[in-house]
């Protein structure tokens, strides 16, 4: 039996603006037969969701994720289709969802129960264990409109998992909390897995959605437009709606006297690729256009995590690589052997810019995806070349 299934899922919203504000002009859109604009939240989605399964949701924002956890909660009705979920669901879903914020922390958590259906009395059982999860115990009797975003995301979470649903929706909320309270959620998510739940995760953090997910569906524009394994699914994301011109993240200047015009990564074997491996020789061959003779360009680039942590940033300045002048066509090859950074999805940046750093010639950021895949079990971003000696023994 499927935990989840959709079928031809659609949702629509009016348009704030689109409704005449008076009566006149109502009666005049009926008389001209005018049709309120619609935004289309979600179209035609169909899938499924296994028991015990875990997906991932990812896109752009505004392509549909959150209407999309909302319709399986319940919270919102279709526009058309169908969408069936068997199983009790638990769902974090937005900030202070279910929370009145005049009742203190205590009130709330038995408000917030009682939306999700579970009775008192289970309630006052697993009290204790509620507040010890999120731990506001010395707020508890304060109203939650004096709480901090990141307590409103511990005691909602809190009690979404202490009811031990079939089928728990996380939204993006999770990004809120602390880092000790993150690390915590996902511990929490992994026992959730272990004893067969079922997840649905919505999250702009693709390491941890590659990590954790079984499957990943990608959304654009209400479409969705890919499903399968993580590692592809997240790659495709990548390249399609992050970089490459993409907009999401990716940023392009520069007066183009010097003109970064193509970019291929290059694996050991010397053929093109996406994807590299811990401890193996990264190469990316750089094609340029100088279309007037520039004296001394500097060449740089830096590494970035698909969550926008900065990893590593260099030059041919920094280097100590002096180009005397370049002009016409030409490549630049950047080499890093071996690439210690771990399994994950990275965004490779590139400039080029004058050696006073004066003149921004050209400047991609965060423009060219690329995956790093890790054979060992070794965690963390990237490697640190260890080694252990037993010195002295009693």
């Amino acid at each position: 039996m499927n935990a989840i299934e959709t079928r031809n899922l659609s949702k629509s919203y009016r348009l704030q603006g689109s409704e005449p504000p008076t009566m006149f002009g109502k009666l005049n859109r009926v008389f001209r037969r005018e049709k309120p604009k619609l935004l289309w939240a979600l179209s035609d989605v169909s899938f499924d969701v296994r028991q015990g399964e875990t997906i991932g949701v990812i896109g752009p924002n505004g392509s549909g994720k959150s209407s999309l956890l909302s319709l399986i909660a319940g919270t919102t009705a279709p526009t058309s289709g169908t969408v069936t979920a068997n199983g009790r669901i638990s769902s974090l879903l937005e900030l202070g969802a279910g929370f009145h914020s005049e009742l203190t922390g205590r009130e709330n958590i038995f408000l917030n129960g009682a939306i999700l259906g579970i009775p008192k009395a289970i309630l006052r059982e697993r009290f204790d264990s509620i507040v010890d999860f999120a731990g506001i115990r010395e707020f508890l009797d304060m109203p939650v409109k004096f709480y901090s975003s990141g307590m409103y995301v511990r005691l909602g979470f809190a009690i979404a998992v202490e009811m031990d649903p079939n089928i728990l929706l996380i939204d993006e909320v999770l990004a809120v909390g602390d880092t000790a309270f993150q690390i915590k959620c996902l511990a929490r998510i992994r026992d959730f897995q272990r004893r067969g739940k079922t997840l649905v995760l919505v999250s702009h953090a693709l390491q941890t959605v590659e990590e954790f997910c079984d499957r990943v569906f990608l959304i654009h524009k209400g479409k969705l437009v890919a499903e399968g394994r993580p590692a592809e699914v997240i790659f495709k994301y990548l390249k399609s709606y992050m970089g490459e011109g993409g907009g999401l993240h990716a940023v392009e200047y520069g007066n183009r006297d010097i003109e970064i015009t193509d970019v291929k990564f290059i694996n050991p074997s010397g053929g093109e690729t996406g994807t590299f491996t811990t401890g193996e020789a990264f190469t990316a061959e750089v094609s340029y256009n100088a279309r007037v003779r520039v004296d001394r360009p500097v060449f740089g680039f830096a590494v970035k995590t698909g969550n926008g942590f900065y990893v590593f940033g260099s030059n041919t300045q920094i280097a100590g690589y002096k180009l005397d002048s370049i002009e016409g066509q030409g490549v630049i090859r950047l080499k890093i052997n071996p690439l210690t950074l771990m399994q994950g999805n990275f965004f490779l940046s590139l400039s080029v810019h004058s050696w006073d750093h004066s003149v921004q010639y050209h400047r991609q950021e965060d423009w060219y995806p690329f995956v790093v895949k890790n054979p060992t079990r070794e965690p963390g971003i990237f490697r640190l070349n260890s080694e252990w000696d037993l010195v002295s023994k009693d």
